[in-house]
């Protein structure tokens, strides 16, 4: 019903959108030459469909998203909002006709408060520039995707991302106190607080995270900051099996230990990124699994998860003796995706969050469904907290390789609601998981969620087409 009342504007009325654009906007950051809006159509997920934007906007202030809304609002034209485009869900795919509205201009950190232990930024921000400004205060920012070298803030807001740190740490939701909001009229809304407690009201600042600019355009954010840890450094342990791996991740956790990160590539993944970049991890292992602590004496609780990878299998155990070691075994983890896609050129990545304690029937499900349809499924996760990415490798142009990888995909995701799992852990919904998301919430939950989306965009105009 929501995308039945949107009317993307005819060829001949694409002037008049453009000319109530530029009544307010300067003409720079108004583009409409297809050449240049065509790069705008999508983000970086496969078989998620995108249309061609009639006009792309570039705004500097809050009152020019305000102005944009208000005419998108006026013409009933959607609006699909960006920010560097690097998600994997279709999430900032274009619609026919519609505004694409680019954030990635708004890019200034307004203020840092060691006091307040809080940063205000506007959504372009690339998170690592946050993460290296904060620290420069003895601060922190914790989330920190793999993408953290060129994806926003907004976007991690947006998508509602973790990262590697989440095992400790937590993901962008419990990070974000307040935010500021335009929202589909043209209005602007507050939500949360500066203040480290805050419960007044509804919590619309924790429905805006993750909402894929479904609700209304994220203007400036609120961000909570954590006093700076010291040097992490990172244990490499080989196993004979992923399940001797995830029966590590098992004994680690229950044991009460608090890693900073514990992360696990399967060997697919690791023979992957040694023929990217010839790292020399040990292509023998069947998983690899790394931890690392932050802690006071990292080495002694390096020593004491050490003990445990061994005595569930591992056939070798090496912690890193300094930061630089540890930043190698962390560079081979960020590279994980990037050489997973250069075994075939495409990749489907998928984004399933399982208990721990099914987090080895996750992996040798994947390994089942990889023989199934005869691909090359590599997995890497965030094991700590049970968030797999089994990436589907396959070639774009063959049609039969594509229609294995789609349907193996599927599979995947219903794996991981058998086990108790959901169907994303931090890449989000946007197209292409738009029919699981309706399977995992069930139809009352589907109608209460539209319910929200009609309070907030009664016209529909916002990223139509994503999430349901």
């Amino acid at each position: 019903m929501i995308m039945s009342r949107i009317e993307a504007p005819r060829d001949e009325a694409t002037g008049t959108l453009t000319d109530r654009l530029l009544a307010g906007l300067p003409a720079e950051a108004v583009l409409t030459d297809p050449d240049v809006t065509g790069a705008y159509a999508h983000d970086m997920a496969s078989f998620c469909p995108a249309g061609a934007p009639a006009v792309v906007v570039l705004p500097r202030t809050v009152e020019q998203v305000q102005h944009v809304m208000r005419v998108a609002s006026e013409l009933r034209v959607p609006v699909v909002p960006q920010g560097a485009r690097s998600g994997l869900s279709g999430a900032a795919n274009a619609s026919d006709g519609c505004i694409v509205l680019s954030l990635t201009k708004m890019d200034r950190i307004l203020e840092i408060s060691p006091v307040d232990r809080i940063a205000v930024v506007e959504p372009g921000v690339i998170n690592a520039t946050l993460s290296r400004a904060v620290e420069e205060h003895g601060l922190y920012y914790p989330p920190d995707p793999s993408s953290w070298e060129m994806c926003t803030i907004g976007g991690n807001i947006g998508t509602g991302s973790g990262g590697l740190c989440c095992v400790k740490y937590g993901v962008t939701a419990e990070y974000v106190l307040g935010l500021d909001v335009v929202l589909a009229d043209g209005r602007l809304l507050s939500t949360g607080r500066r203040t480290a407690k805050g419960v007044a009201g509804y919590d619309l600042t924790r429905l805006f995270v993750g909402s894929e600019g479904s609700l209304g355009i994220v203007v400036r954010a609120v961000l909570a900051l954590k006093p700076k840890p010291p040097q992490q450094l990172v244990l490499a342990a080989e196993f004979p099996s992923a399940a001797t791996a995830c029966d590590a991740v098992c004994r680690i956790m229950e044991g009460g230990h608090v890693p900073s990160l514990l992360e696990l590539m399967d060997r697919t993944t690791v023979k992957a990124v040694n023929d990217l970049a010839r790292m020399g991890l040990p292509e023998t292992t069947e998983a690899l699994l790394l931890a690392a602590f932050d802690t006071p004496d990292p080495a002694a609780d390096l020593a004491a998860v050490g003990a445990l990878c061994a005595a569930a299998g591992a056939t070798e155990v090496v912690p890193a003796e300094d930061a630089a070691e540890s930043g190698m075994l962390l560079k081979a983890r960020r590279l994980s995706l990037t050489a997973l896609e250069a075994v075939k050129g495409t990749t489907m990545i998928d984004d399933v969050c399982v208990p721990r304690s099914q987090l080895a029937a996750m992996l040798e499900g994947v390994e089942r469904i990889a023989a199934k349809y005869g691909l090359t499924i590599g997995v890497c996760a965030h094991a700590g907290d049970g968030n797999t990415h089994p990436t589907v490798c396959f070639d774009a142009q063959d049609d039969d390789e594509s229609r294995r990888a789609r349907e193996s995909f599927d599979e995947i995701m219903a794996l991981g609601l058998e086990l108790g799992g959901t169907i994303t852990g931090e890449h989000g919904v946007g197209v292409l998981k738009k029919e699981w998301l309706a399977r995992e919430i069930g139809p009352v939950g589907l109608e209460m969620q539209r319910a929200v989306k009609q309070a907030f965009d009664p016209l529909g105009i916002l990223n139509p087409g994503k999430l349901f």
